[in-house]
């Protein structure tokens, strides 16, 4: 599968890339010049949580530390997301690249990638790319006759959901059980074996190399005012043309609909099953991290779903994947799960699913890491959004 380049508002950004043009040229900048145009591109992580990229990597290199580490997070376990897949075998090049600069810029000689279990697959492959990075002097010693030492070392996860949130997937690394840690301290200072780290997207690492060679300016120019540069998603469900997408930032949900060719679509699912469920009336909202904010997966549900059964769908992940280590998320995702289930058996009050949407909120707040803070945001969004479907083709429920 390849990404699909779509023509709109300027050049591609995923366009063709020599491997080791990004690193030649970062390799004869300074560091503070590497941070400089980063910063200027406005990048910000493609994982989900947008945190600026040039923040996280001049923390961790203003960190105290003589040994520090830059991890790429390959871990890519929200349903309905693949692009990150796409990019370790499609353009390995841009990922590898990127990890190499970023770990110059940190102060970094060493570089992990968490891959997904399920992506064992593809070991052989990313491993034999490396190998051939080392013989063109791309890694290891004295990178392109420099003064840099660095290499990057591949490791495998075990399939859990939550070890794709920072601190867990550092917890993993270090051969703990995946839950994730009490913050502060941060990765940036106390990270992979308690050394200031960088964990960063996939995605994130791949547009880095664009930036050196193009500049931070040109990459700021393309998206939004606060959404800058081009984005990969992950498209699937009830549409014509699924894949992998590389759109700006600032695309409507109504022209994504008409680029992969979805009819009759009654409810776009925007990021992954933690993301927001969004019907007709709120197509015309924008991809955006000021708006419908995604790490990339976009699910297309047509007129024909039933949307409490996709909604109880997303509760059952969440129920199995919680790391149960907090009380909100553990215990809250069981509940709105058995809520789901009194709708379904026309046994609930209104009262009782109020009180629910309550603990959803609750649980964004107090649980202690992503998953939790994001798993209500279906069923918040789905009962709101689809109300007058799941409560009337439910009944009335028991009104008190």
């Amino acid at each position: 599968m390849e990404i699909t380049k779509t023509k709109r508002k300027g050049p591609v950004l995923f366009s063709k890339y020599t491997r080791g043009a990004g690193i030649k040229k970062a390799l004869g900048l300074g560091r503070d010049d590497i941070l400089f145009e980063v910063r200027s591109s406005k990048l910000k992580g493609r994982g989900g949580a947008g945190f600026p990229t040039a923040t996280k990597w001049m923390l961790t290199a203003a960190a105290t530390g003589e040994e520090k580490f830059l991890v790429c997070n390959a871990d890519e376990g929200e349903p309905g997301t693949f692009k990150d897949r796409v990019l370790l075998t499609e353009y390995p090049e841009l990922v590898f690249d990127g990890m190499v600069i970023g770990g110059y810029v940190i102060g970094a000689k060493k570089g992990l990638v968490y891959l997904r279990g399920e992506y064992e697959y593809m070991l052989k492959f990313l491993e034999d790319y490396l190998e051939q990075m080392r013989k063109d002097n791309l890694l290891g010693e004295k990178i392109l006759g420099k003064d840099f030492n660095y290499d990057i070392e591949i490791r495998l996860g075990a399939g859990a959901y939550v070890c794709g949130e920072e601190t867990a997937l550092i917890e993993s690394l270090e051969g703990h059980r995946g839950e994730s840690r009490n913050r502060p301290p941060y990765p940036v200072n106390t990270g992979y074996n308690n050394r200031p780290t960088s964990v960063n997207n996939v995605e994130t690492l791949a547009s880095v190399p664009h930036i050196i060679l193009k500049g931070g300016e040109w990459y700021a120019t393309h998206g939004t005012d606060k959404s800058c540069g081009s984005k990969l998603f992950s498209i699937s469900g009830d549409c014509k043309k699924p894949g992998v997408y590389e759109l700006l930032w600032g695309t409507t949900i109504n022209e994504m609909l008409k680029i992969v060719e979805a009819e009759d679509t009654k409810a776009v699912q925007v990021g992954g099953a933690s993301g927001i469920c969004l019907n007709a009336s709120q197509f015309d909202r924008k991809l955006a991290y000021e708006d419908a904010a995604t790490g990339g997966s976009i699910m297309i549900f047509n007129k024909s779903r039933d949307m409490l059964h996709v909604l109880k769908n997303f509760m059952e992940f969440f129920v199995e994947e919680s790391c149960g280590q907090c009380t909100p998320c553990r215990i809250g995702n069981v509940k709105l799960l058995e809520g789901v289930e009194m709708i379904e058996r026309n046994e609930y009050t209104f009262d009782y699913i109020k009180k629910l949407k309550e603990l959803g909120v609750t649980m964004q707040i107090a649980s202690k890491c992503g998953l939790g803070q994001s798993s209500p945001n279906s069923f918040i969004s789905i009962l709101e959004n689809f109300n007058d479907e799941i409560f009337n083709k439910n009944g009335n429920g028991v009104k008190k």
